[in-house]
């Protein structure tokens, strides 16, 4: 599952990435795996250019080549299928951070920098994550999970690194999570609302990645 975790990070970010590491080994799975795997894969690449809500199985099925009542032999409905996708593409956006932090000398911009391409790349997915947390509990709870695991990582990397200070973990907590929430705000306005003003001051994504890099130091410093 995980084929893709030691390319270079610049090579991971696109949506076709993610399936390609969702299909992981796929021609050497049995024929049932290779169904459940084929059933995955089409619904990661249609949540990238239509809202979960209008997916349907049979649309699913057809995509896929795979017969409607076959469906329902790996997956329970339609949530049970949304659920596995959206919580292994949670474990996807970390694996990738986590291998961006590791690879270059300024950790903080490296993995702020992979987040902005893999929300880029994946704005159908994050948009379900973010934006459709009411309507889907599925994805509300995806998206906690990566909120709360990375709010984690960045108190986790404080603490090595000797600069927490006087703080409190809650309080560092409470701070990660609010830079990642601004974080989160300021992406899904440029990539998935497509705030017209937004786009017009992020031309260059260099400046837009220097920027968040420089909410998440004076945010997390004493």
């Amino acid at each position: 599952m995980n084929s893709l975790s030691t390319l270079p990070v610049g090579h991971q970010g696109g949506q076709s990435a993610f399936c390609d590491w969702l299909a992981g080994d796929r021609e050497n799975l049995r024929k049932g795996e290779r169904t459940r795997t084929d059933l995955m894969v089409t619904c990661a690449r249609r949540l990238a250019s239509e809202p979960f809500d209008r997916l349907t199985v049979s649309g699913l099925c057809k995509a896929a080549g795979v017969a409607h009542g076959t469906f329902y032999v790996y997956f329970e409905n339609l949530n049970t299928l949304l659920s596995e996708v959206l919580g292994l593409f949670v474990d996807y956006v970390q694996i990738r951070m986590r291998s961006a932090a590791r690879q270059g000398e300024d950790p903080v911009r490296d993995t702020t920098a992979a987040y902005y391409t893999l929300f880029q790349a994946n704005a159908g997915l994050m948009k379900c994550l973010v934006m459709g947390i009411d309507a889907f509990p599925e994805a509300r709870a995806a998206f906690q999970r990566l909120n709360n695991d990375w709010a984690k990582t960045v108190v986790r990397a404080l603490k090595r690194q000797n600069k927490i200070g006087q703080s409190t973990e809650d309080e560092l907590m409470r701070r990660a999570y609010a830079l990642g929430g601004m974080v989160d705000q300021y992406l899904t306005a440029l990539f998935v609302t497509e705030d017209p003003w937004i786009a017009a001051i992020s031309q260059d994504p260099d400046a837009v990645i220097s920027t968040l890099t420089t909410l998440w130091m004076k945010g997390m410093q004493e």
